[in-house]
């Protein structure tokens, strides 16, 4: 049995996005295969700060439909990063309870989180670090930065292999590890390409649809309430869906934003239902550093389906810029471009070179195979 730790950006829920659709593909081929996956911890303080109330994380439980073989554990964060290695050593330990009591010894760690970066340092277990953003050029405050550029450094000299999602971060990061490798993302082509009824909450009339996290490191708010506003004149809807992240005051800019519907997330095996009723899919995306080192999801979730496309020259979509139904354009032409598509009413097309997670599944186990041959079984460190 190969038990494998990894440590995600995101929750094991109803929304996947890259490390579920490779987790699933792996544990589906691979019987001897067990994961654990650690949720971002619940932060104790933040929430009390936030007038939430304090709840400790959820826990270790069971994911449903691997046989036993996928178990999810959400720590808690006790103390805030600034309290220095007393934080990490608490979270360290929470995880090696969860260990024991899943029954589970890592063969390999996996880190896409680059906040465990000190837990990489100080164990001898094979790590690999998955790349899908490039947090050293979003906007963060300058303890936040510096403690991000630490924890690169450590991850880039300490791990067995290093996957980047994107061109820009293979790019970005190829003089420090010559070795680095590129595996992008893809879309479950089948399953978006199956008809699918259109969904009840899907405004009637026409519609431009964006499907992803809401959150100011990428998503042009000023864009989007300009383009619902314009919309909102020819009796059609900007609609979003998608994990909220924007700040309060963002929030309710867009729920007050005539021609604009937040919808929240929606589980995964229903968003190719929003896409494929959507008359023009759209990507307001801010350009910058940041947004240069992503492989967004959405480029392929959006093609498979076939519907228009109009987006900013954001990285993925502007490499694209002659393909069949896809508007690029910048931010003063944005909303005129999603007006004029959602009333031109496009057929849906049949997009050819769409790639599928079957092929990166293959891809990401056979670096983890590298990874886990590299060194045996560890605990996790004190």
């Amino acid at each position: 049995m190969t038990d494998l730790v990894i440590f995600s950006l995101e929750p094991w829920d109803a929304v996947w996005r890259r490390n579920q659709y490779l987790i699933d593909g792996m544990l589906r081929r691979d019987a001897d295969l067990r994961v654990l996956f650690v949720e971002p911890p619940r932060d104790v303080l933040y929430e009390l700060r936030s007038g939430r109330g304090a709840r400790r994380g959820s826990g270790v439980r069971t994911v449903g439909g691997y046989d036993g073989r996928l178990i999810a554990f959400q720590p808690t964060k006790w103390l805030p990063r600034t309290a220095g290695p007393l934080a990490d050593t608490l979270l360290r330990s929470t995880l090696r309870r969860a260990l024991r009591k899943a029954n589970v010894t890592p063969n390999a760690l996996w880190v896409n989180d680059p906040s465990w970066a000190m837990l990489v340092a100080r164990s001898e277990t094979p790590a690999l670090y998955d790349m899908t953003d490039d947090w050293l050029e979003a906007d963060r405050p300058a303890r936040e930065h510096d403690r991000l550029v630490a924890n690169e450094r450590i991850l880039m000299s300490r791990c067995a292999a290093v996957v980047a999602c994107s061109s820009g971060l293979e790019a970005s990061r190829r003089g420090i590890r010559p070795d680095i490798r590129l595996i992008p993302n893809a879309v479950d082509v089948a399953r978006y390409r199956r008809p699918a009824t259109r969904p009840a909450d899907l405004a009637p009339g026409g519609t431009a649809v964006y499907v992803g996290t809401l959150h100011e490191d990428r998503l042009d708010v000023e864009l989007v309430i300009e383009t619902g506003q314009r919309l909102a004149t020819v009796g059609a809807t900007c609609v979003l869906v998608g994990p909220n992240a924007l700040s309060a005051e963002n929030t309710s800019r867009l729920h007050e934003t005539p021609g604009v519907a937040v919808l929240g997330p929606r589980p995964y095996a229903e968003i190719p239902a929003y896409l494929q009723h959507a008359d023009v899919l759209i990507v307001p995306h801010v350009v910058d550093e940041f947004t240069n080192s992503l492989d967004p999801l959405k480029l392929y979730e959006y093609r498979a389906v076939g519907r228009p496309i109009v987006s900013t020259p954001v990285a993925g979509f502007r490499e694209r810029k002659d393909a069949a139904g896809l508007t690029i354009c910048d931010r003063d032409t944005f909303s005129e471009n999603v007006v004029t598509g959602v009333a031109a009413r496009a057929a849906t097309m049949t997009v050819d070179d769409v790639p599928d997670w079957a092929d990166r599944v293959d891809a990401y186990a056979e670096v983890l195979r590298m990874v886990r041959d590299r060194g045996a079984s560890g605990s996790i460190p004190r």
